[in-house]
């Protein structure tokens, strides 16, 4: 039998938009946001000869540049402001959630709830400055060994470098203002944007292609049939959960006997979300950024630049390790089985047949891993096979498994987000009714 708030979502009438005020700015400050990162990236950094930029750009489109490209929503081919689009900032993020797994001082912090999560994120502010200026500076070298720049030397060095630091940064303010004062996760959402305004582009890419006898009309369906069956499996496995029995404690109050019911703990098969992929994405692209725009003469870092391009195989194994690794890494970040077993001991419930304390979180782990495997197991089938396939036809980026996972899931949590704040709304307007009613009898 479904919940009153199973019930109550089931009712949601989405007319409530038109009344939800708070909502409403919340979806316009969220949209406002996002048009300002577009604009950002039309602005090119000054002295950049962009016809050398365009030839750069046709003979990287397939490799990994190509793949940066993506995740800046085309600003890095543009070469504008928003080049490194968030990138530094992710990979910010993955070392200092590394080290608050390893190091003791940060685990303390991570331990210390609000106050020690400021400070970890300012530490990953610290680590977006390092990062980006190291790259900025290295983007600028590159364009200076490319002859892209019309007047290079050092005072074209340090402009780009503070430009494109400053815009990082401001990207990275920007994504938290969303998350705090819009809908969905702010730096999820600027890179879902940047997918998102260039499928349209790659579509139309296909369909010229298909048009020039590129690709056969029923290939062009087959893909479009294979995205579909990748976008619903998403969405299926998503939404996928293990409900674990939870039995209440009964409590005797006089000659009434109340509790003794049973309700279930939801465990997701992909408790990490999107999150390891765009981890991998992110420490696979670090080191290849710089050496796939280089015109390098040694003999072995040039069959190391071949290899790690998409779709070849050190690139998919790597991919698929990484995807793993960060799977089950931010798995055990966001779940911790003694803590769940120690809160339902703690209330008096239990698992049918476990006992309370260290053997329920003995069971929780040991369930967990097995989901894990298989939520980790779905990542990497829905980010390699898109790209074995991308690799193999040389389909755009933006039709990958890596971009529709994004996609889809980001999706998935905006809407659910929107979804709640409904719920809330109409919480909020029944407990009014409620209250307006008492005071009328």
């Amino acid at each position: 039998m479904s919940s009153a708030a199973e019930q109550l979502a089931s009712n949601l009438n989405f007319g409530l938009f038109s009344k939800a005020e708070e909502l409403k700015k919340r979806i316009w400050f969220t949209l406002g946001a996002l048009i300002i990162y577009r604009l950002g990236t039309y602005i090119p950094l000054p002295g950049i000869d962009m016809g050398v930029i365009t030839s750069i750009a046709k003979r990287n489109a397939s490799g990994i540049l190509g793949m940066v490209d993506m995740f800046s929503g085309g600003a890095l081919w543009r070469m504008t402001i928003f080049a490194l689009n968030i990138m530094p900032y992710i990979t910010a993020s993955i070392i200092v959630q590394l080290l608050g797994a390893v190091y003791p001082a940060w685990q303390s912090l991570r331990k210390e709830g609000e106050s020690g999560r400021k400070k970890l994120n300012q530490y990953t502010r610290y680590g977006t400055v390092i990062l980006s200026s190291v790259q900025a500076f290295a983007l600028a070298k590159t364009l200076e060994s490319q002859q892209a720049v019309l007047d290079p030397g050092l005072f074209f060095q340090i402009s780009t470098v503070i430009t494109i630091v400053g815009s990082t940064m401001f990207l990275v303010w920007l994504g938290e203002q969303i998350t705090s004062r819009g809908i969905g996760n702010g730096i999820s959402l600027i890179i879902f944007s940047g997918i998102v305004a260039n499928l349209p582009q790659a579509a139309l890419k296909m369909i010229d292609l298909g048009r020039e006898g590129e690709y056969h009309a029923t290939f062009i369906l087959f893909i479009l049939a294979l995205l579909a069956a990748i976008i619903a499996f998403i969405v299926f496995i998503e939404r996928a959960q293990l409900k674990l029995v939870i039995q209440q404690p009964k409590r005797q109050m006089g000659q009434k006997v109340f509790g003794g019911e049973s309700s279930h703990l939801p465990l997701k098969i992909n408790n990490a979300g999107v999150i390891p992929a765009i981890f991998a994405s992110s420490l696979l692209l670090l080191p290849m950024t710089v050496l796939g725009g280089l015109d390098v003469q040694n003999e072995w870092l040039q069959k190391i630049i071949f290899h790690m391009q998409p779709g070849r195989p050190i690139y998919i194994i790597l991919y698929s390790l990484f995807i793993t690794f960060f799977a089950f890494f931010y798995t055990a970040l966001v779940f911790n089985p003694e803590e769940t077993a120690d809160n339902l001991k703690k209330s008096g419930s239990f698992i049918p047949g476990i006992r309370p304390g260290s053997s329920t979180a003995e069971y929780l782990d040991y369930v967990l891993t097995r989901l894990t495997v298989v939520g980790a197991a779905y990542l990497v089938a829905v980010c390699i096979i898109p790209e074995l396939i991308k690799a193999k036809y040389a389909l755009p980026f933006y039709l990958g498994g890596t971009s529709l996972l994004i996609v889809v899931s980001v999706t998935m949590d905006t809407v659910a987000q929107v979804h709640s704040h409904l719920l809330a709304y109409q919480y909020e307007g029944l407990l009014k009714k409620s209250r307006f009613n008492l005071k009328k009898r």
